[in-house]
């Protein structure tokens, strides 16, 4: 940091190290002592005295204009007051390093330091470079006192701190503000991540450097900074405030990574510190939150909603614990409650909050990570939300609020920019394409086929562009490179659905027209070489073997059963051989097939079929981790007879038994 070479905002400036005035403050010195000041060094008693009185009334001054910023309730002039504080501060630092380094100044200059880097930091919602090259500079300062500067210029932080807090135990008179700014410290290491720093500062300020825990927590626990004076100059934020702040924030940064890594005892300890802490509002939603979440994951839903309510009684941010709630109540089968809490979750996600005026204090919040898709605090956008409730009503079959559902998030997604058609960069959420394939699927089973066509127009005219480009995309596909076919699989499921669109508004040569379409590009497809590497989400469920195997039977399927009501056996039979032949173990291809045997009266290629699903069933089923597209599942519902395992009990008896005669 350079020397100010201007007036400071006391009057006050460097030159050749010795104390000068530039002009008379408002009070205090007069034009005798401004005269005599260019000839008196620091250290002489009466204006070294002078001098501290103005800047300390100056310090002091900054930190009562800071809480009225704070307690403004008008968000611009809070801010506006808060930058003209810090500026305040500012100036009064350079005003103080402008001078030699003095250890009878030095207390003040270091609460100075520390009160402008809490606002800072304050303001800026986080640390950045410029807080530990203050730091830096402070620590520096208190070495030139001792001669002692020299080679620590190139110990880094952590070696300038060793220094210090050596030389701290003959200049006890800088202890508590040196512990202030060890707590910035601190809070600077724990928000970056630089845990292994922080530890060792810790263990130095205890006092125990070698043979002590590394655990943070313990650590911070047993440090004590120094209590203050009583005619100590003001601060914003005290030490012992400071490490309230960082046993609550390490407590709850702790519990939240062992909640990741699956450590749920030791993650419910740790969170249920946090909470017990110096824990403000929206920091005690979030710990409720997740203490919600290791609490459902422990297998005690009843105990996580407890935790939930009260963080939905803390106020906003409501969006993570509605989401959390919504999990609770699935995994307790209350589906209404589920719903409802992801109804209010979009609503919640809808809302812009105003800003608050500057608290102008290092929070817990500026110590804790952004929640990432991994964290329970992850809540996602407005659409996202919209999505979880719209899938959940596919999936548990309330089709006509579904079909809302969808038909309100298309319109939100397709308001601002075009959609792109690519994986989406994080949970929760399909591709583009999926969402309005699902959309569709819920039109359908709404029995809206006509709307539901809309939609499928409106896919296809967004890919138009690529479809003359897919035969081209198979062969990238099958050379490796990165080029993916899952495009012409959105395209396959696209026609499926017009199909089943067209059986519902009983157009049955349109019907088989899209499942001819749907048909004739799935099997261009080759399954995906497992060699290319992992796909992406979205790719695995659109292109991985089971699903494009699972999309052709169903195409079959559905051809099939549209040759069966035009009275065409011989051409359904041919589609169900097909699919049985494309995936044996398929019960629903084999029931088709078998019903269209017996209706041609092949009774022995009936009667070998039925013993070879009896003998399937027996089996252990394979593939039961099966992982579909959610348009796929609704669809592969849709041509599952009912009654199924009733008719195969009744074709045992009408055509196996006069056999055993």
């Amino acid at each position: 940091m350079q020397k100010r070479t201007d007036p400071s905002p006391l009057g006050w400036g460097p030159r050749r190290g010795r104390a000068y005035l530039s002009a008379a403050p408002s009070r205090g010195l007069g034009p005798a002592s401004a005269t005599l000041s260019h000839q008196i060094p620091l250290g002489s008693s009466g204006l070294h005295a002078s001098c501290l009185d103005l800047w300390r009334e100056k310090n002091d001054q900054l930190v009562r204009q800071a809480k009225v910023a704070q307690d403004s309730r008008q968000f611009l002039r809070g801010q506006q007051l808060a930058q003209d504080v810090l500026e305040g501060f500012r100036g009064l630092l350079h005003s103080l390093q402008g001078l030699p380094a003095a250890v009878p100044v030095l207390p003040l200059e270091l609460t100075v330091t520390c009160n402008f880097i809490t606002m800072k930091a304050s303001l800026a919602q986080g640390f950045t470079e410029d807080q530990a090259q203050d730091i830096q500079q402070s620590l520096e300062r208190v070495l030139e006192t001792q001669e002692q500067l020299g080679p620590k210029l190139e110990c880094g932080l952590r070696g300038l701190w060793d220094s210090v807090l050596h030389y701290s135990s003959v200049l006890l008179e800088l202890l508590p503000a040196l512990h202030h700014l060890a707590g910035l410290q601190a809070a600077l290491w724990l928000s970056t991540d630089c845990l292994g720093d922080l530890t060792l500062l810790l263990q130095t300020l205890n006092g125990n450097q070698s043979e002590a825990s590394e655990d943070l927590l313990p650590l911070l626990k047993t440090w004590s900074p120094p209590a203050e004076e009583s005619d100590a100059p003001l601060t914003l934020q005290d030490a012992q405030g400071l490490r309230d702040v960082l046993l609550t924030a390490s407590a709850y940064r702790q519990g939240l990574q062992e909640l990741i890594t699956g450590s749920l005892p030791k993650a419910l300890s740790s969170l249920q510190e946090a909470a017990s802490g110096l824990c403000p509002r929206p920091v005690l939603v979030q710990v409720y939150t997740v203490l919600g979440t290791c609490l459902r994951k422990m297998g005690n839903p009843q105990r996580a909603l407890l935790y939930l309510v009260a963080a939905l009684k803390g106020g906003s941010p409501w969006g993570p614990p509605l989401l959390e709630a919504s999990r609770v109540y699935q995994q307790l089968g209350n589906t209404a409650a589920e719903l409802e809490s992801l109804e209010l979750l979009v609503d919640a996600l809808s809302v812009t909050h105003s800003p608050e005026a500057p608290q102008l204090l290092i929070e817990v919040e500026l110590l804790l990570p952004q929640p990432n898709p991994a964290s329970p605090l992850h809540c996602g956008t407005q659409s996202q939300a919209k999505y979880l409730l719209a899938s959940r009503c596919l999936q548990i079959g309330r089709a006509e609020d579904a079909a809302e559902h969808y038909l309100d998030l298309l319109a939100l997604l397709l308001d601002d920019s075009e959609p792109k058609f690519s994986p989406p960069p994080s949970r929760p959420g399909p591709c583009m394409p999926e969402v309005f394939l699902e959309a569709a699927a819920a039109l359908i089973q709404a029995g809206r086929a006509q709307d539901a066509l809309t939609v499928c127009e409106e896919l296809l005219s967004r890919m138009s562009s690529l479809l003359p480009k897919m035969p081209q995309l198979w062969e990238d596909a099958r050379k490796g490179t990165k080029e993916s076919p899952h495009c012409l699989s959105w395209v396959s499921a696209t026609y499926l659905l017009q199909g089943r669109a067209w059986v519902q508004l009983g157009a049955q040569k349109e019907a088989i027209s899209e499942f001819s379409r749907c048909l004739e590009l799935l099997f261009q497809a080759t399954p995906k070489d497992k060699e290319q590497g992992p796909a992406s989400s979205c790719e695995q469920g659109c292109m991985s073997d089971v699903a494009l195997q699972q999309l052709r039977v169903a195409a079959l399927i559905s051809r099939g059963l549209q040759w069966v009501a035009s009275d065409q056996d011989t051409k359904a039979l041919q589609d169900f051989l097909l699919s049985v032949q494309m995936c044996p173990g398929n019960r629903d291809a084999s029931f088709h097939l078998l019903q269209t045997l017996r209706r041609m009266d092949r009774r022995d290629e009936a009667i070998a079929l039925w013993w070879s699903l009896e003998a399937q069933a027996k089996l252990p089923q394979e593939n039961a981790a099966w992982s579909l597209p959610l348009y796929l599942e609704t669809y592969l519902s849709w041509i599952r007879s009912p009654d199924r395992e009733t008719l195969l009990e009744e074709f045992q008896t009408s055509l196996l038994e006069p056999c055993d005669l």
